[in-house]
């Protein structure tokens, strides 16, 4: 199975759009998240990456009704981020409809916490963010506006052997500019992880980036931009699903 995820970035309950994580650069997209999602779900799509731009830079989820809206109103499977750092934060998250949370910052300065919560809540439940820029493979936190000295490579080691299965890995230096995916990364990743469930996020341009990550072995592609700009559009979703019997 392969799996094509939108994701939807929330700040202040509406749709927005960034560059590389910058939020100087937010863009409105809609005032209306509940009816991009709904359009995805018309599609076809089962996963939904809803990201809690507010929560991430505050250290908590700002943005539970919106996530209860769409848990009310679709059927889509969402996957919930964003400052998500509290046993409560997690039990919240699942009560607003939560399919799966996944966690960054509390990873990077709690492992120990964020390791019981997959023994507590499931493997299937709790997915680890590790996102990076190749110029160091140091793990970014606090969306992205933070640095800290943790390799990438030691920290999903570090979880992995504690029975991680699904990473989402994002290149910071691509996200939002769609330069492609950084394919070598995801390859590494893979090669050195292999039983891992890769979600890969950042720099996706077009549905021929999702071939070539699904050749790679990646599992999950997520992708936002592209399609905002209308350069991955509905259309182009069905056709790739239906080639690949998603």
């Amino acid at each position: 199975m392969f799996d094509i995820i939108p994701s939807i970035w929330l700040i202040n309950g509406k749709c927005v759009r960034l560059k590389r994580g910058d939020f100087a650069t937010q863009e409105v997209i809609s005032n209306n998240p509940l009816e991009i999602a709904q359009a995805f779900e018309d599609h076809g799509i089962r996963w939904l990456h809803l990201v809690d731009l507010d929560g991430a830079r505050r250290g908590e989820p700002k943005n539970y009704h919106i996530l209860e809206a769409i848990a009310g109103y679709t059927n889509l499977k969402i996957d919930f981020t964003g400052g998500i750092s509290t046993d409560g934060d997690v039990l919240k998250s699942f009560e607003h409809g939560a399919h799966a949370i996944t966690a960054a910052s509390v990873a990077a300065s709690f492992p120990e916490r964020f390791a019981q919560w997959i023994m507590s809540y499931g493997r299937e439940k709790i997915n680890l963010a590790a996102d990076t820029s190749p110029e160091d493979f140091k793990i970014k936190v606090n969306g992205w506006t933070k640095n800290t000295k943790i390799d990438l490579f030691d920290h999903i080691e570090f979880f992995y052997d504690r029975g991680l299965k699904y990473l989402k890995c994002s290149d910071v230096t691509r996200d939002g500019v769609m330069e492609g995916p950084n394919f070598d990364m995801y390859k590494e990743i893979i090669e050195r992880f292999p039983t891992i469930r890769l979600a890969a996020s950042g720099g996706v341009r077009n549905t021929d980036d999702f071939r070539r990550l699904k050749e790679l072995g990646v599992t999950a592609v997520v992708f936002g931009r592209a399609y905002y700009e209308g350069i991955i559009t509905l259309k182009d979703l069905d056709k790739f699903m239906a080639e690949y019997g998603h």
